[in-house]
């Protein structure tokens, strides 16, 4: 660009400086302060949403992996009550009832016989 702006200076003198700058502004390549300003000022905007939307998503992927942890551990408390659970209903001895004796028991092969 330098050897441009020597040779329109050069060659054309003002008028091709003027030209040259008009044409800058007609292909977009040249912008006024403000706008350059707005364009920034969306960027940053956009940039920070974007930002403040993934904190949001990692406290929540935090929040659910807590709570997965402590699903986790309950469950794992739970299992260890129903084990503790069968072993000590395994360890009962098993009533037999006696000779005239009425059982509750709903296995009818633990039924007095008659």
């Amino acid at each position: 660009m330098p050897d441009l702006a020597t040779g329109l200076v050069v060659q054309g003198g003002a008028g091709a400086i003027l030209a040259a700058t008009v044409m800058l502004i007609l292909l977009g390549r040249l912008v006024p302060r403000s706008v350059l300003e707005d364009v920034r000022a969306d960027r940053d905007a956009r940039v920070a949403e974007a930002l403040a939307e993934r904190d949001a998503w990692r406290a929540a992927h935090d929040r659910s992996e807590e709570a997965r942890h402590l699903a986790q551990d309950q469950a794992a408390i739970a299992l260890e009550v129903a084990r503790t659970a069968d072993q000590m209903l395994r360890a009962l001895p098993n009533p037999r009832p006696t000779a005239g004796e009425v059982s509750d028991a709903l296995d009818p092969g633990l039924a007095p016989q008659t």
